[in-house]
């Protein structure tokens, strides 16, 4: 049984065709399966598209949020729905081809837990989004102390036990490469070229992008902080110099300095960095204050052609997990 999770936004002009492309693949390699749709709030007509799939086809199963809750929240919720011996997370605007399935599954077949997409080539993106999202990864590696692997996205096999135990991780800012990464368990990597868009417009813009890399290193790593107290610590030191350099003008020499521009220089220098690392100790209790209320991850307005008794039997093993 192979559980496929698919998260749209926004996607009415590529569903009826990334299932289509889907279903050939697993009707091929004669496995039973379900694909999960999440839609995760779309303003178009993602919903009216999706309920008439599954009208259509009994494996396909959607989950209606009640408003956008963000991609990786919807690959949560696809996760947890889900009650297949493998499940396979992927985007629904076939830049992942539903093709590597196939080697997914021989590499789970051989032992490992989770198989993962490696991008060697980026169709249909802008030399400035290749070029950050190579400097995050790197930078992402650098700043941590878990084993990311480089150049992946979501587009992955786990086995059920990795499933189950993602869901029972219920931090709300995830980044879920990185949590599958920190959990272990036998990883490897299939290299696959990424496609261009089928259509419509990319759901990651420069705002969210830079949402989605701090939820990346906030989550893994305290560097920011430790990088704030150096700074603190050098800027302190740079300060006393300049401090003994002015007594030394002072009481030694004539030349002492004098000038209002220099010292609105140096109060608007230290007022800056002051305030940016108030801004690194707030995305941090920022985060602490979204888990400590304790909002319900996502919110389900409706749920079609879903077995519920599978459900419950899904979260009360999570539960009992945690």
């Amino acid at each position: 049984m192979v559980s496929i999770v698919l998260p749209a936004f926004n996607e009415e002009a590529t569903l009826q065709t990334t299932i289509s492309r889907i279903s050939d693949v697993m009707q091929n390699l004669d496995l039973t399966y379900e694909i999960i749709v999440v839609n995760d709030g779309s303003s178009d007509q993602t919903k009216t598209v999706l309920e008439d799939l599954v009208k259509r086809h009994t494996e396909v199963k959607a989950i209606h949020f009640s408003r956008n809750f963000g991609h990786q929240i919807a690959v949560t919720a696809g996760v947890d729905h889900s009650i297949g011996d493998v499940v396979v997370l992927m985007d629904a605007d076939l830049q992942d081809p539903p093709e590597l399935i196939e080697q997914f599954l021989e590499k789970w077949r051989e032992g490992y837990d989770v198989v993962y997409a490696v991008r060697q080539k980026r169709e249909g993106e802008s030399w400035f989004k290749k070029i950050s999202a190579h400097l995050f990864y790197r930078v992402l590696r650098a700043m941590t102390d878990i084993d990311i692997p480089m150049d992946t996205g979501d587009f992955r096999l786990m086995s059920r036990e990795v499933a189950l135990t993602l869901s029972a991780i219920r931090e709300r800012h995830r980044f879920i490469r990185g949590m599958i990464a920190w959990m272990g368990f036998r990883q490897i990597g299939v290299p696959y070229e990424r496609q261009e868009r089928f259509a419509g417009e990319s759901k990651y813009p420069l705002r969210k992008m830079i949402r989605f890399s701090i939820d990346g290193i906030t989550s893994f790593s305290f560097r920011p902080l430790q990088f704030a107290t150096h700074v603190g610590v050098f800027v302190a030191f740079c300060g006393f110099l300049g401090m003994l350099a002015v007594l030394y003008e002072k009481i030694f020499t004539r030349n002492t300095v004098q000038g209002w521009t220099s010292l609105m220089l140096v109060v608007l220098f230290l007022g800056g960095i002051q305030l940016i690392l108030l801004g690194v100790v707030g995305e941090y209790i920022g985060r602490i204050y979204d888990e400590v209320r304790g909002r319900p991850m996502y919110i389900v307005e409706q749920r079609s052609n879903l077995n519920h008794s599978a459900l419950e039997q899904a979260q009360s093993i999570n539960k009992n997990r945690e």
